[in-house]
């Protein structure tokens, strides 16, 4: 009789279950609210330790029983068991009194408890993790994600657009969209990014549509010809910063570059650009590089990332294994590049390696083939023609090359899947596939969220990619996450403060001041027959000719000398527009060219260019708005600058230079050849006053 009432009642509460609003799905949801322990972040193995003028910042992780952790900062109390060696205060910065010892440092919520030892010998300072089962929250985190959740952390699509317009705010169908795929990053564009306030914004509520873990907010911020923000400290870009050969100069602009974003609440930067620019022709990377050996690429780039990695951002070496050595723009076709592993391991590999060495946290592939690193040929389904298999899908250089060759095991990112390179001659599943199975951490820029979420599922259900696989990516992201602080909290910090801060930072009169002293020291000036620094009086007229921004120099020279006239023009000139240049004191123009086609002397721009030399008398000063490569169609020009960059500050150096309130010390980061492949301006070129 008892055991059929037992089993009576069992069968009742089944049915209970059932039927009743706590079922499995809300049992879950309820044991992901339930807090199961406190830890002190710093003492996770992953965690990476940073102590800076004595003081070390800990915090303190809330872990639930779905195994998802979230920081905590409301309610603590924190100790030192020895003030003498160490102090806490209740946000928990730890500060070493110089005293040598042991402190053990406590946290408690009432409920559980955490240490951590600090140890202060001689000028050396020490953090002793504690140890256990307790501390592996990574592997307690995937045990408790289900298998879409664990694909979700490794998709980061972009929402630039929705219903034909700019995304500048969230929306409830991206809100959604963000928890239902569980998503682990975003990537954000110009569109999304318009002002400091409504980035901070946008970037908050983004944070927050997430449900267990914080999202990567990822942007292409490199400075120069790359920079979504529209507001803010427009940097100097990397070929810039390879004419001023200056490591220091490299560490500040990418710290202040990663100060800003970090106040906007941008936690990973695509950059810095790796990749050698030792093709003049390249279309895609040119002044996006450092420069054209792998020994300036690799000291600068290093510093760079120095830079952006101090502030508690996420930097990003690309294009791996390198797109310099290019003809092809990758988002237009699909580039190729010769060279055997011998030779790229001196070049193009170089500053990779340097860069893992230094513990770089993500590097992005190129969508370019290497076939003498993989010679695998695959079909296209552009047009059914045979073609080798880009490096971002290829197992033998993801896997084999990066990772067991070159020891890297941070994440891999690839570039976008929507770029021609890849979208082209793959389905939008079949990339993801390829790219997961060769070893990627991150996919960007999916083509159809919901197909390759699919897609994926399908390929774990049939054992072409194994779960474990999955796991190893999703462990390397959360390893990121937990190193540059992407967790969410308990305790939110209100919006008004975020933007409050952000606005303090962002633009601020000191960043403008690494921006313009990074500017000044880039100036190369690689021709100057007697011309610059300009004397000139103020009734003396000068001109500014050419096109694409040249409002930006005609505005700049402005400053320096009122009466400065501008004409505006895209080929040679009337001879009427001549005759009206003969009274002029300076002839400056300023020449802009993106590729090959348009440095070639019979383009309209080039043409124009080599009428002044030839029918002006005024001396004819010509600034290299973007490329330093353009004096190649015009070597008999007066005097030339390079500024390798449209951003206001390169104008302001370049108008300083040409009056003399700047010493030109940029030294010249590539190579120029003239019109029959010998050298014009070897690597190093440089002039000064």
């Amino acid at each position: 009789m008892k055991r059929w009432i037992k089993a009576s009642f069992m069968l009742f509460a089944t049915v209970a279950l059932l039927i009743s609003p706590y079922n499995a799905s809300n049992v879950e949801a309820q044991n992901s609210k339930e807090i199961d322990n406190l830890v002190i972040l710093q003492n996770i193995p992953e965690a990476e330790i940073k102590i800076t003028n004595n003081q070390i910042d800990l915090n303190a992780l809330h872990l639930y029983n779905d195994g998802h952790f979230k920081e905590v900062s409301d309610n603590l109390t924190w100790r030192s068991k020895n003030k003498n060696v160490a102090t806490v205060n209740q946000d928990g910065i730890v500060t070493f009194t110089g005293q040598n010892g042991r402190s053990w440092i406590t946290v408690t919520d009432g409920k559980s408890t955490d240490e951590i030892a600090v140890h202060h010998k001689k000028s050396d300072q020490l953090i002793i993790k504690q140890e256990g089962k307790r501390y592996n929250i990574i592997d307690n985190a995937i045990k408790g994600m289900t298998l879409n959740e664990k694909i979700g952390q490794m998709l980061m699509p972009d929402f630039r657009n929705w219903n034909g317009k700019n995304v500048t705010e969230m929306l409830p169908e991206i809100e959604q969209m963000v928890k239902d795929y569980h998503l682990g990053g975003v990537i954000l564009f110009a569109e999304n990014v318009v002002t400091t306030e409504q980035t901070t914004k946008l970037v908050a509520a983004y944070q927050d549509a997430a449900e267990k873990y914080g999202l990567l907010l990822t942007i292409d911020q490199e400075g120069g010809i790359v920079g979504r923000l529209q507001s803010g400290t427009y940097m100097p870009g990397n070929m810039a910063l390879g004419a001023t050969r200056s490591t220091v100069t490299a560490e500040n602009v990418g710290s202040v570059i990663s100060k800003e974003l970090n106040a906007l609440g941008i936690n990973m930067n695509l950059a810095p650009v790796l990749d050698v620019n030792n093709n003049p022709d390249n279309p895609v990377i040119g002044v996006r590089s450092f420069g054209e050996t792998p020994e300036l690429v690799a000291d600068l780039g290093i510093s760079y990332i120095k830079g952006i990695q101090s502030n508690g951002v996420a930097a990003t070496a690309k294009h791996f294994p390198g797109h310099g050595d290019t003809a092809v723009d990758s988002h237009l076709g699909l580039p190729e590049v010769p060279h055997d592993k011998e030779r790229l391991l001196e070049v193009e590999l170089l500053p990779f390696q340097k860069a893992m060495d230094a513990n770089i946290d993500a590097i992005m592939t190129a969508h370019v083939t290497f076939p003498k690193i993989d010679n695998t040929k695959v079909i296209s389904k552009k047009d059914g023609t045979e073609i080798s298999l880009p490096a971002t899908l290829s197992p033998k250089v993801l896997t084999g090359l990066m990772r067991e060759e070159m020891g890297y095991d941070g994440v891999i990112i690839t570039d976008a899947l929507n770029m021609a390179a890849i979208s082209e001659h793959f389905g939008a599943v079949d990339a993801v596939i390829r790219t997961v199975k060769a070893g990627t951490d991150i996919i960007l820029m999916p083509v159809g969220l919901e197909e390759v979420v699919n897609g994926l599922l399908e390929a774990v259900e049939t054992g072409e990619i194994t779960e474990e696989r999955i796991e190893e990516s999703v462990r390397r992201i959360l390893t990121l996450k937990i190193n540059r602080g992407v967790i969410k909290t308990e305790n939110p910090v209100p919006v008004e403060q975020l933007v409050s801060n952000a606005e303090a930072v962002v633009g601020s009169d000191s960043h403008k001041q690494v921006e313009a002293e990074a500017a000044n020291q880039s100036i190369t000036l690689l021709k100057n027959n007697s011309v610059l620094p300009l004397q000139v009086a103020d009734e003396d007229k000068i001109v500014v000719i050419g096109n694409t921004y040249i409002n930006n120099l005609h505005e700049a020279i402005t400053k320096y000398h009122s009466n400065t006239e501008l004409v505006r023009a895209t080929g040679p000139l009337t001879n009427d527009q001549i005759a009206e240049l003969q009274d002029a004191r300076a002839v400056i123009f300023g020449s802009y060219t993106f590729n090959v086609s348009g440095r070639a002397p019979s383009s309209p721009q080039m043409q124009l260019v080599n009428q002044l030399i030839e029918q002006v008398d005024a001396p004819v000063v010509g600034v290299g708005i973007r490329n330093p490569y353009d004096i190649m169609a015009f070597s008999k020009i007066d005097a030339y600058l390079a500024q390798y960059g449209f951003r206001d500050a390169s104008f302001k150096a370049t108008a300083a230079t040409i009056f003399g309130d700047n010493n030109p010390v940029g030294q010249l980061p590539v190579t120029i050849p003239d019109l029959n492949g010998d050298v014009l301006y070897p690597f190093g070129s440089g002039l000064s006053y």
